[in-house]
């Protein structure tokens, strides 16, 4: 009875998304694919928060289809990682880039490499890409491409703040014209992290300077099976944090240029996590919903509700063919108090789902104790650790 009930709710979730989609769904060239601008925006108010910044770096080439999918199942408990972590009792600002390397499809006079996206908050753009990812045989330069992340991004300055970088893939870190060392070296000189994750056996991965690039790095070296089945736990208060997910987004008030396309973004991240390849469904999404009730997830960009609580914002500038409908034509003070209105109802089912997070939390913990075979050998396990690791080491302390 639990499991039909949680798939009526996966059900109702996508077709939710697509109704609020406007028919987007059933015409896919509507869905808007490209990613919105996602220049980090360093002003005063993101520079009194604590920052973190994560830099993903993705082998893509024919092999790594295993990869790809456990980071596709596995987003959000990361992401989730991310949000507990504390600093002076706030909750950092979290930023994410996105690399692909090793597919052949790739300039080569480039290093076979690409940045998807730059250091974002924009957490559904990640998804949206995670998602469209896909492999092909190619040379991978992790030299290279760990110097374009090094070089390419806007990195935050603070001594405070965590910077680090994880690059996965399964061939030698010598291959390529860039030393691996000499990027490393930068790295460490902006006080950015590097952990590396090789894909295949221990040995192979030494050999090959996986294990003495983290060590250069002051990251962590892990060896993880790609190809692993990513084990997901379904829990009681699963099906009530997805019906919460529902009407979580009610509360968002698309604005601007960007507002269609950002909801739409948000609606199609709930649905891939629905469907996320190594499985888990419900459980996925709850994992999602949890994220989405953390200030990690902020889409001041796009949101209206999320754009007022910057102390930047001016919602008097905002022209009134950019508001939502129920917005126009109403004076400041009317705009106000609807969006004041709306903002309490989405913290109120925020706290709901938090609430629901911390029951599932320890259901979860207590059925992986219980269970004698369970595989945390992929990739969302091991750099869980190195964050929990390397948070405390920078100074921020861990809600859980």
């Amino acid at each position: 009875m639990r499991n039909m009930l949680a798939r009526h709710m996966l059900v109702a979730l996508i077709s939710g998304a697509a109704a609020s989609a406007a028919g987007a769904w059933s015409n896919p060239a509507a869905v808007v694919t490209e990613p919105r601008e996602t220049i980090m925006r360093m002003d005063d108010a993101i520079e009194a928060r604590p920052v973190i910044q994560l830099a993903i770096l993705l082998d893509t080439s024919g092999s790594m289809q295993g990869l790809i999918e456990q980071a596709k199942a596995q987003l959000w408990t990361i992401v989730n990682e991310l949000a507990m972590t504390r600093r002076d009792g706030m909750q950092p600002e979290v930023y994410v880039s996105l690399y692909e390397y090793g597919k052949s499809t790739l300039a080569r006079d480039e290093g076979y490499l690409r940045m998807i996206l730059p250091l974002s908050r924009d957490l559904d753009s990640v998804s949206s890409e995670l998602f469209a990812l896909t492999t092909n045989g190619g040379e991978e330069y992790c030299g290279w491409v760990i110097q374009a992340a090094v070089h390419s991004l806007q990195w935050s300055t603070d001594p405070r703040d965590l910077r680090m970088i994880v690059i996965a893939g399964n061939e030698p870190f010598t291959q390529g014209p860039v030393d691996y060392r000499e990027s490393i070296r930068d790295a460490v000189a902006k006080g950015i992290i590097v952990n590396t994750i090789h894909c295949g056996n221990h040995r192979e991965a030494v050999q090959g300077g996986w294990q003495d690039a983290a060590t250069l790095a002051k990251g962590a070296f892990s060896n993880i099976d790609h190809n692993a089945h990513v084990m997901h736990i379904e829990a009681p208060q699963d099906e009530d944090i997805v019906r919460l997910n529902i009407q979580l987004n009610e509360t968002y008030l698309p604005y601007g240029q960007r507002g269609t396309q950002g909801a739409q973004l948000q609606l199609r991240a709930d649905a891939q996590a629905a469907a996320a390849p190594a499985g888990g469904g419900t459980a996925n999404v709850a994992q999602r919903t949890l994220a989405k009730a953390e200030a990690v997830y902020c889409n001041r960009d796009w949101d209206l509700i999320d754009a007022c609580r910057e102390a930047s914002f001016d919602l008097a500038a905002v022209a009134d063919d950019d508001l939502p409908e129920q917005l126009r034509g109403k004076s400041i003070e009317e705009k106000q108090a609807y969006i004041e209105s709306l903002s309490n109802r989405r913290e109120a089912i925020q706290q709901q789902i938090r609430e629901l997070g911390a029951a599932r939390e320890a259901y979860v913990i207590e059925q992986r104790r219980k269970l004698a075979e369970q595989n945390t050998n992929t990739l969302g396990d091991v750099l869980a650790k190195a964050i929990r690791l390397q948070a405390t080491q920078r100074g921020f302390e861990l809600t859980r």
